[in-house]
């Protein structure tokens, strides 16, 4: 036997069944017999039954999730995971526009199960990614699939839309109301909560915080999605319309088909009001006095203080681990003493990291930072300051006078066409990301990366666009001498960095013990560990950092 004769006999041997797995979505209804999970399996296991060279290895099946994107489709990952470590050798699927109906996902899997040796058969499409010419016929279809999930998803917005103008509820029970059938109806042990934050925000004028600590000491649950009584929460209800009987839908909005990630309505689309909607809780008498109170107090510098930014370091620690907001925590020590703490945001909701039910990584090891550390780290750093004042005076000075520079002859000479013309050169390069991650010499992270930083260019470019025209027409009309302008704006100029230059020596010689002084001058705190501690200052290069004991 030759060599050749001796691989046809070894080849023989090898080919043995393919293991086989199939994916579909299943249908939630119980009424929809035809695509539910029991008859997909035993059409899936009919199927490759009849096939004498397969197997079948698993069904992978979704519950009624999008196929707009791969990202919540857990069994899907899954799958693809098992491909990827030699599990099966093919994926049987009914069609594209269940496997995936974004373009991008049908071509970048396929292509990566295929660097594995694992195909795709979409049976009513009649594709086999195996076969020479399957990328072309997929990457057509998979656009097909992408603009009709494109066009379904507008008919559905359009049909909320008309049932929302009708009167229909879109939405969920909430704390005084049940929601059947579209329509609202006054939960009364609910309702009683509402009428009491109402009456002590108005008429006992007590504030949110205090509403929040009374209702927790009286033993009083909260309700639906609410675990425990916040200010926060009480907020939201005495902002909410529907208690005295309006209701105001789309306040949130889906601007990406296939992302579904929803933002809030800023105007962005037009919202759906309707004025005495349903049974209110709260009289409009009330309603709008407890709303004009809240409007008072956010108007109110005093207020503002009070109310609102309660902590000098809110919103200003992170966590150096997973990039989360520290929030303040009041803790009891052993002599029964309290004392204010800051932890990671991730970590108080989630604990330390593990997977959920929902197969995610949460939770978080950021350590935990008492107030009074903070407030010490920051007294070492404004001593800091006062020993290097001259070089960071001299630092502020050098980043403010170029600002002022541009802002004086830099806009006026500006030339349109030349920032059009990057701007073109820029939405090419765009263009052209996709040809790179189709032909796969750039990775999915990459391809994101690149056209998240070519958006940005693009929004900055305009925006220096849009504010040219207010002196430059000026120029061209004659309203002023262009010299003497120059001459005013320098002087301006001048007087401007004079200002600034003291207002920076009074910051940097003004070191005090104070919470308000850090709040003003405090960028960031990132909290590494225990040993590694950064701070960042307003418009300071320099970066400060600590390691302190736990206590």
């Amino acid at each position: 036997m030759n060599r050749y004769e001796r691989l046809n006999q070894e080849r023989k041997i090898s080919d043995k069944k393919k293991r086989v797995a199939a994916y579909c979505r299943v249908s939630t209804d119980k009424e929809d017999q035809t695509n539910s999970f029991e008859s997909q399996q035993r059409y899936f296991k009919e199927y490759i039954e009849r096939n004498p060279h397969w197997e079948l290895y698993k069904i992978f099946a979704e519950e009624g999730i999008s196929g707009t994107n791969t990202k919540k489709r857990k069994e899907f990952n899954r799958m693809v995971e098992c491909a990827r470590n030699g599990d099966f050798d093919l994926i049987v699927t009914k069609e594209i526009s269940r496997f995936a109906r974004n373009t991008l996902d049908s071509i970048y899997y396929t292509r990566d199960l295929k660097k594995y040796g694992v195909g795709v058969i979409f049976l009513n499409d009649n594709i086999n990614t195996l076969d020479g010419d399957a990328e072309l016929r997929l990457a057509i279809m998979s656009s097909i699939a992408q603009e009709e999930s494109r066009r379904t998803s507008q008919r559905v917005k359009w049909g909320q839309k008309r049932q929302m103008e009708k009167g229909v509820v879109f939405g969920r029970s909430m704390l005084g109301y049940d929601v059947k059938d579209g329509k609202m109806y006054v939960n009364e042990e609910g309702a009683e909560i509402v009428r009491l934050i109402f009456h002590k925000f108005v008429n006992e004028k007590k504030g949110t915080h205090v509403i929040a600590r009374e209702l927790g000491e009286a033993g009083i649950q909260s309700m639906g999605r609410v675990k425990e009584w916040q200010n926060t929460v009480i907020l939201r209800i005495i902002r909410n319309e529907k208690y005295c009987g309006d209701l105001v839908q789309k306040k949130t909005y889906t601007p990406d088909f296939l992302s579904h990630e929803k933002k809030y309505n800023q105007g962005q689309e037009e919202f759906v009001i309707i004025k005495d909607h349903h049974e209110p809780i709260i009289s409009r008498e009330m309603f709008e006095e407890a709303n004009h109170i809240l409007d008072e107090r956010s108007l109110s510098q005093k207020g503002k203080a009070k109310y609102s930014n309660r902590y000098p370091f809110s919103g200003k620690i992170k966590c150096g681990c997973c990039g989360s907001s520290y929030v303040a925590r009041y803790k009891t020590r052993k002599n029964k003493s309290r004392y204010k703490a800051w932890r990671c945001n991730e970590a108080a909701k989630h604990g330390s990291p593990h997977m959920d039910s929902g197969g995610n990584l949460v939770g978080c090891t950021g350590r935990s930072i008492q107030n009074e550390e903070a407030i010490h780290i920051m007294y070492l750093v404004t001593k800091s300051l006062n020993y290097n004042k001259k070089k960071i005076t001299d630092h502020l000075l050098a980043v403010i006078k170029p600002i002022l520079a541009l802002d004086a002859a830099g806009v006026a000479g500006a030339d349109h066409e030349k920032l059009k013309l990057q701007i073109k050169k820029i939405e090419e390069k765009s263009t052209n990301l996709i040809e790179l991650f189709i032909s796969g010499d750039i990775t999915r992270d990459e391809f994101a990366a690149a056209r998240v930083k070519c958006e940005n260019e693009i929004a900055k470019l305009q925006s220096i666009i849009e504010s040219i025209p207010k002196y430059s027409d000026q120029c061209f009309m004659g309203t002023f001498d262009q010299t003497d302008q120059q001459e005013k704006m320098m002087e301006k100029q001048q007087k401007l960095i004079g200002e600034i230059a003291e207002t920076i020596r009074e910051l940097v010689n003004g070191v005090e013990y104070e919470d308000d002084f850090y709040k003003e001058i405090l960028d960031k705190m990132v909290i590494h560990d225990k040993d590694s501690i950064d701070v960042y200052l307003h418009l300071l290069p320099h970066r400060w950092s600590y390691a302190i004991a736990i206590p």
